[in-house]
């Protein structure tokens, strides 16, 4: 490993890899195939104490995103939807955390903290996907605060959130709806109870089935001024800024799940013979696996250099490059070793009754979540050129 891991992290490394072994990889297969929100998995990352992990010491975290990268890699290497247990709890955390008052986040945090509280993340809509600018949720002014209308897609862990935090765009009291397409954008804490909130029913998902994702519906949802989050028109911006800081965990769980397919791969071909020989043997193989090996090693240490980069202070345009760099490469190093991973299955491969069937599934998804990668590359070329 060319990022040589301090002392601190390969406790971390360490810890995580026999929790994941011992528990978490016997599971995996049932997860998925159930489709089902884990409560078994949450409970054992609660009692781990790692829903605050890359967070201040002030909130029982390590204060290191390079730690939270490691986890998020021991995890996504046997089951994806458990390392995904800590992404959704982390997302909303890191928005509180960056865009929160002191009132918001002394209510909030100690309790996603703690796992007594869940929370989710929602910015998508049906007709602007990646462009977030063109969502149409409107959140109205009114007397003592907000009335919101609109819909949400892929809204993920809603189904089992105490509240979510809702991207909205602010109008005055009575605007038509195109005057949303000119507002600024607003995160708003809804409650899960609040009259007029609907989470919808799970999405039939091609991978990270464990986390079901909901449609959400709003209709005339009241939000007080206390559960708008920032300031008015800079909050979400706020928000964003800060999620340069976390991208690293995505592509952390790309390269966990790239070395899973990789191991898978291993083990399969060792055990197979043709043509007279082991299937091991045969240097086309030898050449995939070791392909494999090399875009892995190179992905980890991009995302370990963009953690690094965190837990250094950078900030800015450079933070920006490093971490988008980070997660397009290691979610397509993902997709293209699981992809040859099934290659080397052959027939097993395409079959549910083996695991790496699973991995293809779940790296397709990596590619999309958090960004696409299209949108990632964006970010490249714009740090590197100027936008046009």
């Amino acid at each position: 490993m060319l990022f040589a891991l301090p002392e601190e992290q390969r406790e971390v490394q360490d810890a995580i890899r026999r929790v994941a072994e011992e528990k978490v990889a016997p599971r995996a297969a049932a997860i998925d195939a159930a489709g089902a929100y884990p409560q078994d998995m949450f409970d054992l990352l609660r009692d781990l104490g790692l829903f605050t992990l890359p967070f201040p010491r002030e909130y029982g975290g390590s204060g290191s995103m390079l730690s939270a990268c490691v986890a998020v890699e021991e995890l996504c290497r046997v089951c994806y939807n458990t390392a995904y247990l800590l992404v959704v709890q982390w997302t909303p955390f890191s928005a509180i955390l960056a865009g929160g008052d002191g009132p918001q986040k002394t209510r909030l945090l100690p309790g996603l903290a703690g796992g007594e509280l869940r929370a989710a993340f929602s910015t998508t809509e049906a007709q602007s996907g990646s462009d977030v600018s063109g969502i149409r949720t409107r959140a109205e002014r009114v007397a003592g605060g907000y009335r919101l209308n609109g819909a949400k897609i892929w809204c993920t862990n809603s189904a089992q959130s105490d509240f979510v935090l809702v991207a909205a765009k602010i109008v005055d009291e009575g605007q038509a709806v195109a005057a949303a397409r000119r507002g600024a954008i607003n995160l708003f804490i809804v409650d899960r109870d609040s009259p007029g909130f609907t989470i919808g029913p799970p999405e039939n998902k091609m991978g990270a089935r464990g986390v079901p994702s909901c449609p959400l519906f709003l209709d005339d949802v009241f939000v007080s001024d206390e559960n708008r989050l920032g300031a008015e028109g800079l909050g979400f911006r706020t928000v964003m800024e800060a999620f340069n800081r976390t991208r690293p965990i995505i592509g952390a769980r790309g390269v966990g799940l790239a070395q899973g397919a990789m191991e898978l791969a291993i083990e399969f071909v060792r055990q197979r013979a043709a043509f007279g020989q082991p299937v091991i043997d045969f240097q086309g193989v030898r050449w995939m696996l070791a392909d494999m090996a090399i875009q892995i090693e190179a992905a980890r240490n991009l995302v370990y250099r963009a953690a690094a980069m965190v837990d250094g202070g950078i900030e800015g345009a450079e933070l920006s490059q490093a971490a988008a760099i980070a997660k397009a490469q290691a979610t397509d190093t993902a997709m293209a070793v699981a992809t040859d991973a099934v290659q080397l299955f052959g027939a097993a491969g395409i079959s549910n009754d083996y695991p790496i069937n699973r991995y293809f599934r779940d790296a397709k998804v990596l590619q999309i979540v958090e960004g696409t990668n299209q949108i990632q590359r964006n970010i490249i070329a714009n740090n590197l050129l100027g936008r046009t």
